[in-house]
């Protein structure tokens, strides 16, 4: 491996580093506000990019794996000489920490690979500017367009003069999954990124559910002008939060709970009644490197309008993988053992299928004639 000059000055930086839960796996966070004040990142660049996309700030934890913790300024390097990464986006109400130990998993499968899973779209650290968002800042296209914005800021992308190819491999989760349909892979070069969608909740001709996240917003909404009804919001929530996270560990659920209370009620608001109000077709049909994975008891994504959509959309039929299990499919809870454990390991197959068959179409400069699994 050449040792080229990392573009990645920001990564000797983190806020905090821990070892992963998985042996050999560690994790660094970092804060972009944190890293603007200290000079390890471009801050015009930055604070553009912030501005764009409503943001006060943005937070990320990177994973890898490796048998020896690395001092800080190694970290640069370490994590330039790879053969990808993969980004994972959660959906509502969720932050960061939702993955568990998908990250550890995946870095430990593939140890080219480096894992980041970031805040956004006004969860978690990334708060909107404004409490009652605009509903195109706090969309599914909005909510891609400030990751591929966040992308360049980092300079995840090959840099002029890397002779190492690199995958940008996005992995989506509810309305995170949802946001990946609006990537426009033209603006990428040949197998340079993938994605992979968990439970999309892409509602474009779901008339019930639209009807539902829409509602739901507006009685968030209500609670959040009228304090009155604050007990009705506390017989409900518990609610909410169940179905959201229906087959999940606990740990998911008091994580989706806290991200509940910390989160302005207008901001919860706006983004459910963007996700049950958006009708925007304007979705690239490319999918050569594009995975769906839906479960058959997902109370938030039906899965009858979803196999509809996707069929409308020309999405092919080995492209999607229908599981055993509800939203949060690939998270173990206690009554889920057989089913989630399964998933997320047919997750993780399915990821890092992706990732080699972009390496190949960069290598040979066309698709590879892999039988889909």
């Amino acid at each position: 491996m050449l040792n080229i000059r990392s573009p990645h000055n920001w990564a000797q930086q983190p806020l905090l580093r821990a070892p992963g839960d998985l042996p050999n796996t560690h994790t660094a966070i970092y804060r972009l506000n944190d890293l603007i004040s200290k000079g390890f990142i471009d801050a015009p660049a930055a604070r553009t990019m912030l501005n764009e996309s409503n943001l006060l700030d943005m937070l990320w934890q990177v994973t890898w794996a490796e048998d020896f913790e690395a001092p800080n300024e190694e970290l640069p390097q370490r994590f330039y000489d790879c053969d990808g990464y993969v980004i994972f986006i959660h959906g509502w109400t969720g932050n960061h920490s939702i993955w568990e130990e998908l990250p550890q998993m995946l870095v430990r499968a593939n140890r080219r690979l480096v894992a980041i899973s970031v805040d956004h779209n006004g969860f978690g650290a990334a708060r909107f500017a404004d409490e009652s968002p605009p509903l195109d800042k706090c969309c599914p296209p909005s909510a891609m367009a400030t990751i591929e914005r966040w992308v360049t800021l980092l300079k995840l992308r090959r840099q002029p003069g890397d002779p190492n190819r690199k995958v940008l491999n996005f992995i989506g989760h509810s309305m995170g999954g949802a946001a990946l349909f609006y990537l426009n892979p033209i603006r990428y070069d040949l197998g340079e990124e993938t994605r992979y969608a968990i439970a999309p909740a892409l509602l474009l001709n779901d008339t019930v559910h639209r009807a539902f996240f829409n509602t739901m917003g507006l009685g968030i909404s209500l609670v959040d002008r009228l304090r009155i009804f604050e007990p009705v919001e506390n017989l409900v929530k518990p609610g909410m939060v169940n179905t959201v996270c229906e087959g999940s560990s606990d740990y998911v659920r008091q994580a989706h709970t806290r991200q509940y209370d910390e989160t302005p009620r207008a901001t919860t608001s706006a983004t459910f009644r963007a996700m049950g109000l958006l009708q925007n077709w304007e979705i690239a049909h490319k999918w050569d490197l594009f995975r769906v994975m839906l479960g058959h008891k997902d109370t938030l994504v039906g899965l009858n309008p979803m196999m509809d959509m996707l069929s409308d959309m020309e999405v092919p039929a080995g492209h999607v993988r229908v599981v055993a299990g509800s939203h949060y499919m690939f998270s173990v809870g206690h009554d889920t053992v057989f089913q989630h454990a399964q998933n997320r390991d047919l997750a993780i197959e399915d990821i890092l299928d992706l990732h080699e068959r972009a390496l190949h179409q960069q290598k040979t400069g066309r698709a590879a004639r892999i039988a889909y699994r």
